[in-house]
């Protein structure tokens, strides 16, 4: 028996290594992606000059394009790809569906129905204000989900919240669309807004919408435990004395807040909280203490690395939500075939 508990903890310890190795890889990784981020587009600018505009900046072309093009964008590809990584991890995680992704609660189509709602109706023309209303949307959107997917004796459950979520985004898509239909401004800024984008990004709304990302990632933090626990079973959990209500609650107000913050300052992207989740999972597990933070790494990364794909490869005229397209659906059709991945 001492010999299986020292190889026991033997395992336990090498496997703590190994995802603290990964971690660390992600993150130089990630400063990679950024770096290229910042130095890669239609026009590349030497690192020399990178490092000149970031920290000694005289007024010059280059430094004007690092310090208000290049790196708001690069903040903000790197705060929303956390997000959304983060948040298909739970999304995943509280539904049991393998398919899930943060638009499920109907935060996208809200977002979207607030953005052409403020420019049809209110005449809104800044961008800060439109992330402001799109916010509003997703979070309003998100209660009203977990609302009808409360009702009834048995409480919030997957099958109950997805439903809702399918049903008020559905709603929300017709009611945006006869919107688009009756203003030609709406309609212009709606089929920009729809690709999913980081040309429009600007210090003023990645500061809009950091407060409320930030807070969405600290509730994300505090779910992973009960997550682990709502793995085994909701029976299971309540039997351990795991408050599962308040674990739903405390999950979907993570991925409101997260995917809200994100779809706010930059449209619907799709694909990073769906695939990304699955391949944490393949690397670490079903411990949702390590896969929630691997999640928003590779999340980061896949987002950065898509942009600076379609700025070399198309002269900025594939945005990031087309280009994530392109690379996420032979990765997706990889994690189908791939049985191991996509079974939680």
């Amino acid at each position: 028996m001492p010999e299986q508990s020292a190889a026991a903890g033997n395992s336990l310890a090498t496997r703590r290594r190994r995802r603290l190795t990964g971690l660390v890889v992600l993150v130089v990784a990630l400063l990679l992606a950024a770096l290229a981020s910042v130095a890669f587009g239609e026009r590349n600018i030497p690192l020399s000059a990178v490092w000149h505009a970031i920290f000694t900046p005289s007024g010059t072309e280059f430094d004007i394009i690092v310090g208000a093009l290049r790196i708001p964008r690069t903040l903000l590809g790197l705060a929303v790809g956390i997000a959304l990584g983060v948040a298909g991890a739970l999304m995943q995680g509280h539904t049991r569906n393998p398919l899930a992704d943060p638009g499920l609660l109907g935060v996208t189509q809200g977002a979207a129905f607030a953005v052409v709602l403020s420019i049809t109706v209110f005449g809104m023309t800044y961008v800060s204000g439109q992330v402001l209303f799109a916010f509003a949307g997703a979070l309003i959107a998100s209660a009203v989900v977990f609302a009808l997917g409360s009702v009834g004796r048995g409480g919030a459950t997957p099958v109950t919240l997805a439903l809702a979520g399918a049903t008020i985004s559905w709603l929300l898509l017709g009611l945006t669309s006869a919107l688009v239909l009756l203003d030609q401004r709406g309609m212009e800024v709606y089929r920009f807004w729809r690709i999913g984008s980081l040309a429009r990004s600007e210090y003023e709304s990645a500061a809009t919408v950091l407060p409320f990302l930030l807070v969405g990632l600290v509730l994300a933090v505090l779910n992973t435990p009960g997550l682990n626990t709502l793995a085994l079973g909701e029976d299971i959990a309540k039997g351990l004395g795991q408050r599962v209500r308040l674990t739903r609650f405390v999950g979907l107000g993570a991925i409101a807040l997260l995917t809200g913050s994100a779809v706010a300052a930059c449209g619907p992207i799709a694909f990073v909280g769906l695939v990304v989740p699955h391949i944490a999972r393949g690397i670490t597990g079903a411990d949702y203490r390590w896969l929630v933070p691997y999640a928003g790494l590779l999340g980061a990364i896949l987002l950065l690395v898509a942009d600076v794909l379609g700025r070399v490869l198309a002269a900025d005229r594939f945005e990031v939500g087309i280009m994530l397209t392109v690379l996420g659906a032979p990765a997706f059709i990889y994690l189908v075939r791939s049985v191991r991945l996509v079974r939680l």
